[in-house]
């Protein structure tokens, strides 16, 4: 597997409308774990496509030395297929069953070829990703989502692959099998290159490649290290920019200043030249020979003003855009102590069959508390949250909600009426602020100018969260307790930075569910709490 590259030369691709995605774009990936980084819409998807040879160059050319591997984000499988049809072993587990029992036809052997041990590896395989229990006859329709992504990445790694490329593998995992995910990763020792947003995996990678204006950049190091280089560069790009523009006051003022002595000169020479009684064709040649040298002069203090201002613009084209929220909202402030809902003995029941262990589950939130909800998958842990908003009854136990208003942000995002506009929606739920005062919150929330009247539905995903949490933590009243659910699903790394702050300025309780344990240490959890095995139990935050 040493030998294992990927090699892009002039790589050019568009969409069919001509957008482009890359131009010229050229790079060669050796052995070793690399993490691909930019925010959303960057093409990241489209070159692992590129790679794959699941989609064509417009110009240049694609070389990959050795089996390739390719998990996608969204995977194509439909329901009805097994197990085993999804790993890709079917053919030759039923030429095994067939030899097994005695049938010694050609056609066998040449479906098994050296895959005598498939079976053994399969297992193997899936165990290592904490499939256990999981049969090469059972239905991909009978399986959670994070169990079909971790039957997609055993597929891939069943064909012993030297290319490994992988586009947000942890989507839909719980914190058990992120971390069996993480493992596997690690002992891979072929040429893998992955598309995430899960910190925690990038920290595991050898390099980072940021793709950014049509161009790849590779850092050494793990996404901590890269962090920390791209704050240095921002550093060093704050000071260029700061040393680029009092260059450029200072080289105005100059040319100012020169202008100024140029008139003086000539408002004293024509003076002079009048009081000498010179000649007039001698008095003429002088002024024109004056006005040609503060011309000169014009021309040389406009030219290093121009060089100012474009060494002005290099050095603002080396600052990054990350568009941080920096938000105050004392709207959001609920006192210590108060008691915001009150759970007793939960109960849900799904065809008779109770969801949480008798006699259910007891869940208080007191002031401002910020709570985590974990446990695997299926555990019951959206239900609970629909259960605390009153979007859900309940079937057994008792729960007390505090007056004051309580927010809900499914994994949906589905909040806000995708026909209106940003600023429309924000006025449906704080009609009584006035229209400059809702402008000036959108605008803190990056939806400045036009971006305001956008409708909702053509928002990406990262702006549509943004949207919502305007509306929520500037509503009419502001919430006392927010309910999110896997908030950072298909959030690109600025998106997830952008709810940290908006997290960080909100002084109520919340309650979030979520498998990205470098996002809940970041927000500032100070209460843990497990679902699983249909009890709810307290514990201590986990090592990041």
């Amino acid at each position: 597997m040493s030998d294992a590259s990927v090699i892009c030369s002039q790589l050019s691709f568009a969409w069919p409308d001509d957008t482009p995605v890359f131009e010229n774009l050229s790079f060669a990936l050796g052995g070793g774990r690399t993490g691909l980084v930019a925010p959303n819409g960057s093409g990241k998807s489209t070159l692992l496509k590129l790679i794959a040879g699941e989609l064509r160059p417009g110009t240049g050319s694609v070389s990959v030395s050795g089996t390739l591997g390719h998990l996608p984000q969204d995977l194509p499988l439909t329901g009805d297929l097994t197990v085993a049809e999804v790993l890709g072993i079917d053919a030759v587990v039923r030429a095994l069953d067939a030899v097994e029992s005695g049938d010694v036809s050609e056609e066998h052997f040449t479906a098994i070829g050296d895959d005598w041990d498939i079976e053994e590896r399969t297992r193997a395989q899936l165990d290592r990703l904490g499939l256990v229990d999981l049969t090469l006859d059972r239905s991909l329709s009978t399986l959670s989502g994070g169990q079909i992504v971790s039957l997609g990445l055993a597929a891939q790694l069943l064909k012993r692959p030297d290319v490994l490329l992988l586009d947000e593998p942890t989507n839909n995992l719980d914190l058990d099998a992120r971390h069996k995910l993480y493992d596997v990763l690690e002992d891979f020792g072929g040429c893998l290159l992955l598309v995430s947003h899960d910190r925690a995996l990038l920290d595991r990678m050898e390099r980072i490649a940021e793709l950014e204006r049509g161009e790849l950049r590779f850092h050494g190091g793990n996404f901590t290290a890269y962090e920390e280089a791209v704050q240095a560069e921002q550093e060093v790009a704050e000071k260029n920019i700061r040393n680029a523009e009092q260059e450029l006051k200072r080289e105005k003022r100059e040319m100012q200043q020169a202008r100024e002595r140029a008139e003086r000169r000539a408002s004293n020479a024509a003076r002079n030249l009048k009081s000498a009684g010179l000649p007039r064709i001698f008095a003429g040649n002088m002024k024109r020979g004056a006005q040609e040298s503060a011309g000169r002069s014009g021309q040389l203090h406009a030219s290093r003003v121009g060089e100012a201002r474009a060494r002005l613009d290099e050095a603002g084209r080396a600052l990054r855009d990350d568009q941080r929220l920096t938000l105050d909202l004392p709207d959001t402030d609920v006192p210590a102590g108060r008691t915001l809902v009150l759970g007793e003995r939960l109960q849900v029941r799904h065809g008779g069959r109770a969801l949480f262990a008798e006699p259910g589950v007891d869940l208080t939130v007191r002031g401002p508390e910020r709570i985590a909800l974990t446990g695997p998958n299926g555990s019951g842990k959206t239900t609970l949250l629909r259960l605390l908003n009153g979007g859900l009854g309940l079937d057994g136990g008792q729960i007390k909600r505090a007056d004051g208003r309580i927010a809900y942000l499914s994994q949906r995002l589905d909040l806000l009426d995708t026909d209106r506009t940003v600023a429309e929606n924000l006025t449906a739920f704080a009609p009584h602020r006035p229209e400059a005062e809702r402008m000036n919150l959108l605008a803190r929330f990056l939806f400045r100018g036009p971006r305001a009247h956008l409708p909702v539905g053509v928002l990406s995903g990262g702006e549509r969260l943004r949207a919502t949490l305007a509306c929520v933590l500037c509503a009419e009243p502001a919430p006392q307790l927010l309910l999110l659910d896997e908030p950072t699903n298909n959030l690109d790394l600025v998106g997830t930075g952008q709810l940290e702050s908006a997290l960080g300025s909100y002084r109520g309780a919340f309650v979030v569910v979520s498998h990205d344990e470098r996002f809940l240490a970041r927000i500032g959890v100070d209460r843990w709490l497990r679902l699983a095995d249909g009890g709810l139990t307290e514990t201590g935050a986990p090592e990041v």
